[in-house]
């Protein structure tokens, strides 16, 4: 996938195994980690075989989760993206088109997944032609809820996971279409 995208602060662009190291410094933080049911990263080959899960996605739907690069420094700062889920089912849906993020914790707080998330919304709607967006989050990551209500996404229910942990459901429809 050639595809590079930008905001007015960020570089996007289709992850690559040159991306491990950086990917495994996001991916072994406890902090990162806190919200997420997966459990840090203990070595780098983790997260080549993140990269090349998501480089099938690439191949098979036209769509992954980018690295996401701080255009200033060309820092690696995490991932943003959208992902079509066909893979499992989530509170009982499963063919959809997915948002999510994970940045590194010293990019928290300075607005990147704000802007990274309007951006995916728009590219969603206005190149892919999605109908709907969805996304889920942690009932307890307050950071990661409010961005995505900020962004315009409706909260739509709570819902558990298979280990009783209690996650949020949030969709935006298409309204350029």
């Amino acid at each position: 996938m050639d595809l590079i995208l930008e905001t007015e602060r960020l570089l996007l662009r289709p992850l690559e195994i040159s991306d491990a190291e950086a990917l495994f410094e996001l991916n072994k933080n406890p902090n990162v980690h806190k919200y997420l049911w997966q459990k840090p990263e203990v070595v780098v080959d983790e997260s080549i075989k993140v990269i090349e899960y998501v480089q099938r996605q690439y191949k098979e739907n036209k769509i992954g989760r980018f690295a996401t690069i701080l255009k200033e420094t060309g820092t690696f700062i995490g991932w943003t993206g959208i992902k079509f889920v066909n893979d499992h089912v989530e509170n009982g849906n499963t063919n959809f088109y997915d948002y999510g993020y994970r940045l590194s914790e010293p990019f928290w707080n300075k607005g990147y997944a704000t802007e990274a998330t309007q951006f995916w919304l728009d590219y969603g709607f206005k190149k892919m032609n999605i109908k709907e967006m969805n996304a889920y989050t942690h009932a307890e990551n307050g950071a990661s809820n409010r961005v995505l209500s900020k962004c315009g996404m409706q909260f739509m229910e709570d819902y558990p996971d298979e280990h009783g942990v209690t996650w949020k459901w949030w969709q935006i429809k298409n309204s350029v279409q």
